[in-house]
């Protein structure tokens, strides 16, 4: 080749190469002006495009399932079926396991298009939504809640990492030993996951509730949904990506993206009704339970007791190691006679600030002694020492669920959220133990919603809040006649209040009713057995619950299946009523 040719040759491969990075700059100048322009936050009354893709998929599944029950359908008239579980503990958990499996084998999972879950019973439905193929594997599921379970090393390894993270709080405690403890597994895995999932199972909708707002903000700033798609507040129609949970914003903007938190704390998040006050108020001691002593004032040495108390519950719940338990037992007794101890005349002698000062120092005499415990026992050398450790100091912050604010000075924030950097999302169960919230309105424009309620307290409670909610949010909500509310301490199985127009139909079905209880007291009885802060359940309440939950969707499928069948009529009206009024 003659030299002359050689340099054009080379020239040539210069100027391709320079053309070349400039056109990959260019291009990638391009990707990064097409990302900054995408708005990371979406605002909108509507379904994002992931919830509507998987909908329009699962529609299908429906649309098989009603005619092989021999519901008359069609593609047009799928009718929008949301099953939602109420919170409840444990009892809420295994329930729930109860009721689904009864439901595979009456082939009424397929008809459902949502689930939407609260407290309890998110703990079983993440659980379930492990498997992508749930709905036909419940035997699987059932069995998991009296498997061998995880060794308590497992939890103890993903404390560990998660203590050195930012933003640990008491939630991630709760979470790994609820995982633990009750549902026999650590679920690693990020619920953002399953957005590119086909359409097996019905689309899956958690809540939780911002603590703030809860306490001292406007409704809409309460109701915190996520989904496999998105994740935001409810009424404010304000979403984020799921996996941008946790991220940092400003002013709309996403300023710093953090890893998205797995199931096990996600679990912790919903699932942690301690957070609130008035729930660590269910134990009391005897000493205190007067009138005059229990107040503001004894709220922090409450927490401090209970607290402690349900963890040893839980960690003694998944080890069968001899010196563990030994150890678990020795602390149980510090705890019971530091609390038992009684103030109740010095109590009396005090004014309120005194009175302040005395329980704060109780508190920390409490956590001394829990702390002595721990020291002797040597660092490292028993499990129970190292999770008791992370906890002390949380327990006196006292933080839940804290997490990043989507909503930190956006515009169209309440004052509740748009100040704060940091929020703490609990669980909903706090304002309504029901996930009505996602499931009024024209959003997801829901038919038939069925409800299993395992709620402690009054029967009934969570569906006249949810009445009163729906009036201050402007939704369609059925009417509840007040004879039925007087039943409440003696309820029937099963009740259907009637959805007219755009109101949905509800089904409500209590776990111990008139057909499974003799009367009153023996519903009482049965909520006290199994009543939603315990240790773990036995192997024995466990196979009770779940034949009782089994029994009450056995004994009203014919009463389930006729209203399926109004709901596809229903849907059928509404399509017909569009097409005469477009």
């Amino acid at each position: 080749m003659q030299t002359g040719t050689l340099n054009l040759s080379v020239s040539l491969i210069g100027l391709w190469l320079v053309i070349s990075g400039a056109l990959a700059e260019a291009a990638d100048n391009m990707e990064v002006k097409e990302a900054a322009s995408v708005k990371p936050i979406d605002q909108s009354p509507s379904l994002c495009a992931g919830e509507q893709d998987y909908v329009d998929r699962r529609k299908r599944v429906v649309l098989e399932s009603l005619n092989s029950l021999g519901i008359n359908c069609s593609a047009d008239w799928v009718p929008h079926i949301a099953l939602l579980p109420s919170g409840g503990g444990q009892r809420a958990a295994v329930g729930l396991m109860g009721s689904l499996s009864q439901m595979e084998k009456d082939g009424l999972l397929d008809p459902l298009l949502y689930m939407g879950a609260v407290s309890g019973s998110t703990w079983s439905m993440s659980a379930l939504y492990s498997d992508p193929q749930w709905t036909g594997n419940m035997d699987r599921a059932v069995s998991t809640m009296t498997g061998p379970g995880v060794e308590v090393e497992q939890a103890l390894a993903w404390l560990d990492k998660r203590s050195k993270e930012e933003l640990f709080s008491l939630s991630d405690i709760w979470g790994v030993l609820t995982s633990v403890g009750i549902m026999k597994q650590m679920d690693l895995r990020h619920l953002s996951d399953e957005a590119s999932r086909n359409a097996t199972n019905p689309y899956p909708i958690y809540s939780a509730i911002e603590k703030g707002c809860l306490l001292d903000g406007p409704i809409e700033g309460k109701w915190f949904e996520v989904s496999p798609h998105e994740a935001g507040f409810t009424e404010l129609g304000v979403f984020v990506e799921t996996s941008l949970l946790g991220s940092k914003f400003q002013s709309g903007e996403l300023q710093e993206q953090k890893p998205e938190m797995d199931m096990i704390e996600l679990q912790g998040v919903l699932g942690c009704a301690l957070a609130h006050d008035e729930v660590i108020r269910e134990f009391i001691p005897p000493w205190l339970n007067v009138p005059g002593h229990i107040d503001r004032d004894a709220d922090e040495y409450l927490r401090v007791y209970n607290t402690l108390d349900k963890l040893v519950a839980l960690i003694r719940s998944s080890t069968k190691d001899p010196t563990t338990l030994s150890e678990l037992n020795t602390l149980q007794k510090i705890l019971e006679d530091k609390v038992n101890c009684n103030d109740s005349v010095l109590l009396e002698s005090k004014n309120m600030e005194e009175r302040k000062k005395m329980f704060h120092h109780l508190s920390l005499e409490l956590l001394e002694a829990v702390d002595t415990w721990s020291q002797r026992l040597g660092n490292g050398q028993c499990e129970t020492s190292v999770i008791i450790k992370q906890v002390l100091p949380l327990i006196m912050k006292w933080e839940w669920g804290t997490t990043r604010n989507l909503l930190y000075q956006h515009e169209d924030a309440p004052p509740c959220l748009g100040a704060e950097e940091i929020i703490h999302l609990v669980d909903a169960g706090l304002l309504i133990n029901v996930a009505y919230p996602p499931f009024l309105g024209e959003k997801r424009d829901i038919d038939l919603i069925i409800v299993l309620e395992y709620s402690a307290g009054n029967m009934f409670e969570t569906l006249t809040l949810a009445r009163d909610y729906a009036a201050e949010v402007k939704k369609p909500f059925p009417k509840i006649d007040d004879q039925v509310l007087e039943e409440r301490e003696w309820p029937k199985d099963c009740y259907v209040f009637e959805g007219k127009e755009k109101e949905p139909t509800i089904v409500y079905m209590p776990l111990f009713n008139r057909r499974n209880c003799q009367d009153a007291k023996e519903v009482d009885a049965k909520m006290e057995e199994f009543s939603t802060f315990q240790p773990p359940f036995s192997e024995a309440k466990i196979k009770f619950m779940l034949e009782t939950a089994e029994a009450n969707m056995k004994n009203n499928k014919e009463l389930l299946l006729r209203e399926i069948n109004k709901a596809v009529l229903r849907r059928q009206n509404k399509r017909k009523s569009v097409l005469n009024n477009p």
